[in-house]
């Protein structure tokens, strides 16, 4: 799109919405259902574009974007109804009769800003709380995914409301100008320094943001645990879509017993998976672009490597890495990883490990493997992280009850379930009270001795 065109897109969604077009209860279960139908019905092309953009087995696209957001939508479509009715809420006995409730209402027009690692999961997965809660949407997929992005960009007007969900592709210059709109709500998942960018242009229009970024989000694993299994889960949720996760496991920390006995299992976890040669495996995906690529790259060098080959740039493969006595001021460990190398770094023991973890930025997960039920309460109330998942990697994602999201630098608001909708709609507050009785003629001035007796009495009451 060129920019007249973006400005002009944007505006007929605020046209769209201001006609109430998408306030109906039945527009939204319409819009959810064929959205439904689009990724049913258009699964195998799908997990083609997938596929070609990360490598991605058809499988694991199932598992994490296209069948993960069906999910979302089978949940909403069968609460929607109950979510959107409004909340009685308890009225003091000072302002009775009345009535007080809290009602749900649309934001209006939203933007989805989606990132390349989980392009179909990653712009739909919010979109279903956007249209649960009846706005119209912008969304723009990352122009790093682009045969998915495109597939995108044909299905999304084939199968939802053109009047009020529009997809917009491009990249920089495309993005910098959609964030000069007027929007009522921003979503963007992706990095911190993007989400400064998006931050600022939210500014001018005072525009309430979501942030979902990333971060280093640990693994603790003690000497009370099977190892074989912690190690699979662990390198499960590391090596799936080649590390490219935000809430994949970091880095480990264990002491140093711990740690030399869990290097062999993690090993033997990844020749499960994907045997002995990776880069035939069909099931491991590729790195997404060549810069990714060499950052990846540049991050090796320190620790002894317990797994891992060459890196090959003519096809982005890179092979699952399990690196070892890694020093804390190492570079691998000043960034996020995101990507295929897991460093295995030793600590003296749990306060150690909880130190270590507190000194950096809040993560977005971390991961604890223990079987002492007091090393999971002093992780669950030392530490801050967007969740936590004991015994497990990854897998909070697919529960939607749950809140998904980060605190601090791993981001802000959370989404999946009824979340979703809450991020995309205003609590109204209602109160209703008849004009007879006129009881609040007793706190109306002037104000007689005898009312302020009434009134200090009142509020005493409601301490």
């Amino acid at each position: 799109m060129t920019h007249g065109e973006i400005i002009g897109t944007v505006a007929a969604l605020r046209s769209s919405f201001d006609a109430g077009t998408t306030k109906p209860l039945a527009w939204r279960m319409r819009q959810l259902r064929a959205l439904r139908a689009l990724l049913i019905e258009n699964g195998t092309e799908l997990e083609q574009a997938l596929s070609r953009d990360l490598g991605k087995n058809p499988t694991e696209s199932q598992l994490a974007e296209i069948g993960f957001v069906v999910g979302e939508i089978d949940y909403a479509l069968k609460r929607l109804r109950k979510w959107l009715r409004p909340r009685p809420v308890q009225v003091p006995g000072s302002l009775m009769p009345a009535r007080a409730s809290v009602v749900r209402e649309p934001l209006g027009v939203v933007l989805i800003i989606a990132p390349w690692n989980y392009p179909v999961q990653l712009l739909l997965a919010p979109l279903v709380g956007a249209l649960g809660g009846g706005n119209a949407v912008a969304l723009k997929p990352s122009e790093n995914a682009p045969a998915t992005s495109a597939a995108l960009a044909r299905l999304v007007p084939r199968y939802l409301d053109q009047r009020a969900i529009a997809v917009v592709e491009g990249a920089v210059s495309e993005t910098t100008e959609l964030l000069a709109q007027r929007f009522d709500h921003i979503f963007y998942t992706g990095n911190s320094r993007v989400a400064r960018l998006v931050m600022a242009a939210s500014i001018k229009n005072l525009t309430p943001v979501t942030l979902e970024l990333g971060g280093k989000s640990p693994v603790y694993v003690d000497d009370s645990v099977d190892l074989a299994v912690a190690a699979r889960r662990i390198a499960w949720a590391k090596f799936m879509n080649a590390g490219q996760t935000c809430v994949a496991p970091d880095y480990v920390l264990a002491t140093p017993e711990v740690a030399r006995a869990l290097e062999p299992h993690l090993v033997a976890a990844v020749r499960e998976f994907y045997g002995d040669n990776p880069a035939k495996s069909p099931d491991y995906a590729r790195i997404v672009n060549d810069a990714q690529f060499a950052r990846l790259t540049g991050l090796l060098g320190d620790g002894r490597t317990v797994l891992g080959g060459a890196p090959d740039p003519s096809t982005r493969y890179f092979a699952p890495t399990i690196l070892a006595d890694i020093p804390r001021e190492s570079t691998i460990m000043l960034q996020e990883i995101f990507g295929p190398v897991l460093p295995i770094v030793t600590v003296s023991g749990v306060q150690d490990a909880i130190q270590l973890i507190r000194e950096g930025d809040k993560p977005l997960a971390l991961y604890v493997f223990t079987e002492r039920d007091a090393v999971r309460r002093r992780f669950l109330t030392e530490t801050s992280s967007g969740a936590v998942g004991v015994d497990v990697s990854a897998a909070h994602l697919a529960v939607a009850g749950l809140p998904f999201g980060g605190v601090g630098g791993s981001g802000f608001g959370a989404y999946h379930g009824e979340r979703s909708l809450e991020v995309f709609s205003h609590e109204k507050a209602v109160l209703s009270k008849p004009l007879k009785p006129d009881t609040l003629r007793l706190i109306y001035p002037p104000y007689t001795e005898r009312k302020d007796h009434f009134i200090r009495g009142l509020l005493r009451k409601l301490r």
